[in-house]
């Protein structure tokens, strides 16, 4: 079952009453160039800092990306990441609601990720995971009471930092079935029995395997450890298995399973959060279980592929629904011109730089590559616009092309560090560069830059451009004569 772009609007009508375990993921990036003279460690020149919602608060924030609200109950420190904390989430435009008890006992927990380049170098935690103290609970308790009628569904976000203390759970747990709201646990414990009456369980490999003390490596195994789970919860377990995808199992149904989408892993931070997330908020939003793994499954594709704890955004959603339904039986292609404008402001809202590159690209050859492997190292996001089959044919002429629109779009859409691709039928794309106005502009070395079309509209928006040079010999009509040549 594909969702529908009406699936993903569908989201923005939930709001989910998220409570858990509260912290901060920084990271600290730089460059490392050598090793220690004091240590064998090595050290990172650092370029760059930045502070993102982690845990529980990481859930709220994909909830307010994919376009719901949040009602957010944890814990913090009184300290200086409890106020940035609170100052990443008040930057949402109000789509989370922060009722964060502040506790003068404890830190805030944080995670700070030392990154060389892509690569994490050590993580430091700062936390106390003792459970929070008697009058903490009360609060906590008091506010869980006040916002459970707010909602339209429940998530547990356990990280087993303190916050969710046997008390506070129970409460969760009764204030939901009191209300009859549905309530999802991404669950840390082992003894699953506080968890009983929760509507949907959403735990990995590693945390079914330890809660019902089964295997959970094949299909087989899989479905016989849910059943144990399901036996002692009573919920639907959503398991979800890394490379091998996600499956669900209820009662007294077939298992589903669902194989993952398949994208180049950058970071898997925070990607559990994203799936809780997007399940919560589809089900406070009316849709299915089937429905909202669909969903989950392509948004836990995207955050994996950004750097650092991320989320996934209705614009981004859509365009992976968009490119996978419109060409060659469900192969990624070619998306709207609507969606690619969604999709660029998405990534500059993150703070991404975004590239554009054009062409026929009818036969890929080495040169294709060259220039696709430059471009998309000159930006974070690359967008490649393919010309129509009638705009090559009165390019090239009546023989061309010889791979038609669909196929290769099909065939970009699957070239490493291509984001997007859109087709343009126009002589120029003048009209798509206007329309996305791109940060970076690449083209071919064989061109000037003032005969590369939309340069200058490029450089007055502050955007820069980018000559790449040819590979001899290269050239698709080369390729095409070659290949009608009698074979000596």
């Amino acid at each position: 079952m594909t969702p529908t772009q009406n699936d993903i609007r569908q989201l923005a009508k939930g709001r989910v009453l998220v409570i858990g375990d509260a912290m901060v993921d920084h990271y600290v990036s730089g460059r490392v160039s050598r090793v220690s003279d004091e240590a064998p460690v090595p050290i990172v020149h650092v370029s760059d800092e930045r502070w993102t919602a982690g845990g529980a608060a990481n859930v709220a924030a994909n909830i307010a990306a994919l376009g719901g609200r949040a009602m957010l109950v944890g814990v913090t420190g009184s300290d200086p990441a409890a106020s940035t904390l609170v100052g990443i989430l008040g930057a949402m435009s109000g789509a989370v609601e922060a009722h964060l008890v502040a506790d003068a006992a404890r830190p805030t927990t944080t995670k700070t990720r030392y990154m060389g380049g892509q690569h994490q170098i050590v993580r430091v935690d700062r936390e106390q995971g003792a459970p929070v103290s008697r009058g903490t609970e009360d609060r906590l308790i008091a506010i869980i009471s006040d916002l459970t009628d707010e909602c339209e569904a429940i998530m547990i976000s356990d990280y087993a930092k303190g916050a969710l203390t046997d008390r506070v759970l129970a409460t969760a747990m009764e204030e939901g079935a009191k209300a009859n709201k549905p309530i999802i646990v991404d669950p840390k414990r082992t003894d699953w029995s506080a968890y009983r009456g929760a509507a949907l369980i959403t735990p990995n490999r590693k945390e079914l395997q330890l809660a019902t003390h089964a295997p959970c490596g094949t299909d087989a195994e899989c479905t016989a450890a849910a059943a144990i789970a399901i036996e002692t919860t009573g919920a639907a377990i959503l398991l979800t298995r890394s490379e091998q995808g996600m499956s669900l199992f209820r009662r007294g149904q077939p298992p589903l399973h669902l194989s993952a989408k398949a994208r180049e892993v950058f970071d898997v931070s925070g990607a559990g959060d994203t799936v809780a997330a997007t399940i919560a908020l589809g089900i406070a939003s009316g849709l299915t279980p089937e429905q909202v793994m669909h969903i989950a499954n392509i948004a836990a594709g995207i955050v994996v592929a950004k750097r650092g704890t991320a989320t996934a955004s209705p614009a981004e959603l859509i365009a992976e629904i968009e490119a996978g339904q419109r060409f060659l039986g469900g192969a990624p292609g070619a998306i709207s011109l609507g969606a690619a404008k969604a999709l660029r402001e998405t990534w500059s809202r993150d703070g991404l730089s975004v590239g554009f590159t054009n062409g026929c690209f009818d036969i890929l050859h080495a040169g294709h590559v060259a220039l696709l492997r430059e471009a998309a190292n000159a930006c974070d996001r690359l967008v490649v616009a393919l010309n129509t089959d009638a705009s090559v044919s009165k390019l090239k002429g009546p023989s061309r092309p010889v791979q038609s629109e669909a196929a290769r779009a099909a065939v970009m859409a699957a070239v490493k560090g291509v984001d997007a691709v859109v087709l343009f039928g126009e002589q120029t794309p003048f009209e798509l560069i206007q329309e996305l106005l791109p940060d970076v502009l690449v083209k071919g070395a064989d061109y000037a830059e003032d005969q590369i079309v939309g340069a200058d509209l490029v450089k007055a928006n502050g955007g820069r451009i980018v000559r790449v040079g040819l590979v001899e010999g290269q050239s698709t009509t080369k390729v095409i004569e070659k290949s009608r040549k009698p074979q000596e």
